[in-house]
């Protein structure tokens, strides 16, 4: 009995340690966060489809205030520019990301507010290795139809400790680029001219055939 009463403290540790739940990890906390953030977008757009017909504006703030914390548009709209940023001023620089911002909701809204239900799986998170900062999220987007697409979001580590996304990589086309040699393109036709560039931004990207280059993947 001595025995038993001396192991008792022993026991209840080991059990303590077996039946608690095991601290998911950093990788499992990041993927976690995508799913809760991608859900709630869903849900939100699904919520307000109505209103990108009744009110585009009102949608757009809505859509921005969903991806402000999440999305670093800022950042991918900077790559997008390239070399090219260097030739603008602050001031066009902010027009672009707005232009940039209002270019995607204006060009996809509605083909995400026709579609039929689908649903987004979050698989797993990979944090790089060589660069803690920085991660991939896998992720697969199930149709109505059942046809399955692979999406990757590109992550990185803010100086505030929280992880946002500054690309997409879509059945393999990496978007960011596609975007970013579009940008070149739409210099080179208007002979280094970046303020027409960004005037005719929402032109550019609606030809932009994002779907045609996936299928050429």
């Amino acid at each position: 009995m001595v025995l038993i009463r001396q192991l008792l403290p022993v026991l209840a540790l080991v059990l303590a340690v077996v039946m608690a739940p095991a601290h998911a990890g950093p990788e499992e906390d990041l993927r976690q966060y995508v799913d809760d953030n991608t859900q709630k977008l869903v849900n939100k757009l699904n919520a307000e489809r109505g209103l990108y017909e009744a009110d585009p504006e009102a949608f757009y703030r809505s859509m921005d205030d969903a991806l402000r914390d999440f999305v670093d548009f800022r950042r991918i709209a900077a790559r997008v520019m390239g070399r090219y940023a260097r030739q603008t001023t602050p001031a066009q620089r902010d027009e672009f990301v707005e232009k940039f911002k209002r270019s995607l909701f204006d060009s996809y809204a509605q083909a995400l507010v026709e579609s039929q239900d689908f649903q987004i799986i979050v698989q797993e998170a990979v944090i790089n290795e060589q660069d803690s900062g920085r991660a991939s999220v896998q992720m697969e987007v199930i149709s109505a139809t059942g046809n399955r697409y692979p999406v990757t979001y590109s992550m990185y580590l803010s100086k505030d400790g929280r992880w946002l996304m500054e690309n997409v990589i879509v059945e393999g086309v990496n978007i960011g680029l596609a975007f970013r040699d579009r940008f070149s393109q739409e210099m080179e036709q208007n002979r280094g001219q970046v303020q027409a560039v960004i005037d005719g931004w929402g032109d550019a990207v609606k030809s932009l055939d994002l779907d045609q280059e996936v299928n050429n993947t």
